[in-house]
This record gives C-alpha cells, sequence and structure tokens, in this order.
C-alpha cells in the first residue's frame, strides 16, 4: 500500500507540473491574442466585437470619442446575413463566373447590396482580378473574371462565398469601422 501511494504522488508531482506549464501556456496566448494583431473575420459577431474592444482598451491612444461599436455590430449584423441567409448562383463565363446573390427579405437584401457593393474592389485589389458589382432588384451581382486560367479555376472554385472570404483586410476593415476611421 505505501508503495502505492509513493506511486501515486511521484505520478502526481510529474502531472501538476505539466497542468500548470499548459495553464501558464494558456495564459500566454491568451495575452499574445489580446495584444496582438486583430484576426476574427466576423462570423462570430460576439469574438469580433470583443477582440476589438479589447485592442481598443489595450492602445492608450484610443479615442473614445469616435469609437462606434454599433457600427460595427451593424456590420457584422450584414456579414451575417450575406453569409448565413442569402442564395448564390454561379454562372461560367469567359474568363471567370457571375455570382448572383438573393436576399429573403428586404434587411437581406439591403445588406447583400451593401457588403458586396463595398467588397468588390477590396476583392480586385487583392487578388487582381476585375470586380464588377451592381445592384440587382432582390440583391447584388458580381461579375469575377481573370486572363489567367489557373485563375479563373480559382474563382469558379472558391465561388462566391469564399471569394467574399478571400483577403486580409476584414480585420483592419472592422477596427476601422469601430474608429470611426470608416463608415459605411
Amino acid at each position: 500500500m505505501k508503495t502505492l501511494c509513493s506511486a501515486l504522488v511521484a505520478s502526481c508531482l510529474f502531472i501538476l507540473p505539466a497542468k500548470a506549464d499548459m495553464a501558464a501556456d494558456h495564459q500566454k496566448m491568451m495575452q499574445q491574442m489580446m495584444n496582438g494583431g486583430v484576426s476574427e473575420t466576423g462570423q462570430s459577431a460576439f469574438a469580433a466585437i470583443a477582440e476589438i474592444v479589447a485592442k481598443l482598451e489595450a492602445d492608450p491612444k484610443t479615442d473614445w470619442s469616435k469609437v462606434n461599436i454599433a457600427a460595427l455590430q451593424q456590420h457584422l449584423a450584414d456579414m451575417d446575413l450575406v453569409t448565413l441567409h442569402s442564395i448564390a448562383e454561379a454562372r461560367n463565363v469567359a474568363g471567370g463566373a457571375v455570382f448572383t446573390v438573393k436576399g429573403e427579405d428586404a434587411r437581406g437584401i439591403a445588406a447583400i447590396q451593401h457588403i458586396m457593393l463595398e467588397h468588390a474592389p477590396f476583392l480586385a485589389s487583392e487578388t487582381g482580378f476585375t470586380v464588377t458589382a451592381e445592384k440587382t432588384e432582390d440583391g447584388a451581382q458580381w461579375t469575377v473574371i481573370s486572363a489567367t486560367p489557373n485563375a479563373q479555376e480559382e474563382i469558379r472554385g472558391l465561388g462566391f462565398y469564399g471569394l467574399l472570404a478571400t483577403g486580409g483586410h476584414h480585420q483592419m476593415h472592422h477596427l476601422a469601422i469601430a474608429t470611426g476611421k470608416m463608415m459605411h
């Protein structure tokens, strides 16, 4: 019995430091996330807002008179409507595809029109694709074209939702909205 107890105590001595190391690693990772760059792209609106709030609180230069988290929340709500409550149809055309996106109701249609028209220039600048956007009666339409055959397949493979998520501008866009530097 004494040997069994000694073995248990000895094994606990190895487990406890390992758990303590894991807790320290977790705390370090959380600290890095709070002090590091912005990474949440938005579909989890609460996490995106929390990330921005933490970044603003950590920055002593934050001009709180210009902070507008409600504008960020509205943008994230629009993203949610476009991503989860829309119907996207793709039609292959020479050089790429045409994506017609429709909303379920007036609010969804407005969100689609807003996001698609706003996002088109970012997509074009980050990919080199030719992107045109226009409103339709029940949403919006993108025509995305490339002269490169491989890029044409990428356009078709990603489809509308993949293209919408393409690029690294989302995080900085969210920060700009929240700090009043960009309104939409």
